[in-house]
């Protein structure tokens, strides 16, 4: 079989070409996203309360799908480096297992927790009720999510991310497309409010579950998808999850953090806790195209450590970071310069905007950290050091962000909590430097020895 492109083409050329694509179907994932929340706010201030407290579960669930998606990443693109095709064949079956696992598991949640989710936040019941029916939908049907995500992933270990740029986009279209039919009741359909909103979310996830499938079951002949006679593999499972768990846990740490924040801040009052969830759906226009830089980096960096090429790990890893500072400096503009008209997007009212200009602003300050730390998690990731982004994740949003969240808000000044952000990530700053010199010593270096 001939050698993959991950392992000839000039590494710039190949890191643009494996990225672009997803960083458009991502910054199309965080168009819908804004575009959910944003006729949600024409509903009302607490129907849109209830979507941004939503996101802790949902992101848990998404942390779930993706953190397993990333252990497939690096197994099978470094099996593909290492021409181990029967390896490979089976980490794809156990894929689309684990796949399906994941979602008895989070439709069983759906049906027990989602009240009790909201009741833990807020008593009240206006944003209670319309959180329980949003969260319910999101969870019972996340089988489309999650096969969504596993098809993308195993398209994405074998460098065909054009095809995960059209499964995302035509999902997110439908999605907003049928967002204010469901929502407001047009065109005969009855008018479901928040419930609405899910369902054109899960909606649009299945129709991309199903394209998905399709593109791999006809264009990414380099793997063989067949559920025939399919065992579990235990050893693959393992293998998958000694760096997915870490990357799972890293972005449930999330969850935790979200959810902590959004205690500390209701205190002062709900709107404080809108802003923040507004200042989620806003900042992932910035992060989203460094998450689909991730993506495209990962196969190339784990292809080429299964290829024992160390020279175009090192360009592949300055090219990430070069280009993810860029597109964090830029996020800083936008959000010091466009802050009102940002916030305008949802609708906001003028307490919301005297809560969110300046918490926009400073909360936008940490961007200009974040690029190397968001680059820094996937190169360990790559590398299978799965637990020291755990690490780093833990660190800055638990061990920092909260605790520093929790004490300044003691101070009874709202606007100063934000500050808690840019602390943390200079924080993930100087652990990622550190981080990042142990992998070039331990992985990288002795590469290079292996000629001489």
């Amino acid at each position: 079989m001939a050698e993959n492109k991950m392992g000839v083409m000039p590494v710039n050329r190949l890191l643009i070409s494996m990225s672009i694509p997803m960083v458009i179907s991502m910054l199309v994932q965080a168009m819908y996203n804004i575009v959910d929340s944003m006729f949600v706010a024409q509903l009302s201030e607490n129907a849109l309360t209830a979507v941004s407290l939503a996101f802790p579960a949902q992101n848990l669930m998404i942390a779930v799908a993706t953190g397993t998606g990333v252990g497939i990443n690096a197994l099978l693109s470094k099996s593909l480096g290492e021409k181990n095709f029967t390896r490979a064949n089976r980490t794809a079956n156990n894929a689309v297992f684990l796949a399906f696992c994941s979602y008895i598991v989070f439709a069983v949640i759906g049906v027990l927790c989602s009240r009790p989710f909201f009741e833990m936040q807020t008593d009240v019941h206006e944003i209670v009720d319309a959180g329980e029916d949003y969260l319910f939908i999101c969870m019972f049907f996340s089988f489309g999510v999650m096969f969504q995500i596993t098809g993308e992933r195993l398209l994405q270990s074998t460098g065909k991310t054009f095809y995960t740029m059209i499964t995302q986009g035509v999902g997110a279209i439908f999605n907003i497309i049928f967002d204010p039919i469901l929502i407001f009741g047009l065109f005969g359909f009855p008018r479901m409010e928040v419930a609405g909103a899910a369902a054109a979310t899960v909606l649009g996830q299945i129709i991309a579950a199903i394209l998905a499938l399709v593109f791999n079951r006809t264009h990414n002949k380099e793997i063989h998808v067949t559920m025939r006679n399919f065992k579990p593999d235990v050893f693959i499972i393992k293998t998958i999850y000694l760096v997915g768990v870490p990357s799972i846990i890293l972005a449930a740490i999330g969850s935790v953090m979200t959810f902590g924040i959004n205690k500390i801040l209701i205190a002062f009052s709900t709107t404080a806790a809108t802003v923040f969830g507004v200042y989620f759906k806003l900042q992932s226009f910035i992060f989203m195209p460094v998450f689909g830089l991730n993506n495209g980096m990962v196969p190339i960096l784990a292809y080429n450590l299964g290829a024992r090429k160390p020279e175009r790990i090192v360009k592949t890893i300055k090219l990430s970071i070069a280009y993810a500072t860029c597109i964090m400096v830029i996020g800083v503009l936008v959000f010091h310069f466009c802050t009102e008209q940002l916030l305008g997007i949802f609708n906001a009212s003028e307490n919301m905007k005297q809560l969110g200009v300046p918490a926009l602003r400073i909360i936008s300050l940490s961007f200009i950290f974040a690029g190397f730390s968001v680059i820094t998690t996937s190169v360990l990731q790559a590398f299978s050091h799965g637990f020291l982004s755990l690490s780093i994740s833990l660190i800055r949003q638990l061990v920092v962000i909260l605790p520093v969240a929790y004490l300044l808000s003691l101070t009874g000044r709202l606007e100063i909590i934000w500050w808690a952000f840019p602390i943390a990530e200079l924080v993930s700053l100087m652990l990622c430097s550190f981080y990042m010199h142990f992998v070039f010593n331990r992985e990288i270096k002795p590469l290079y020895s292996e000629r001489n």
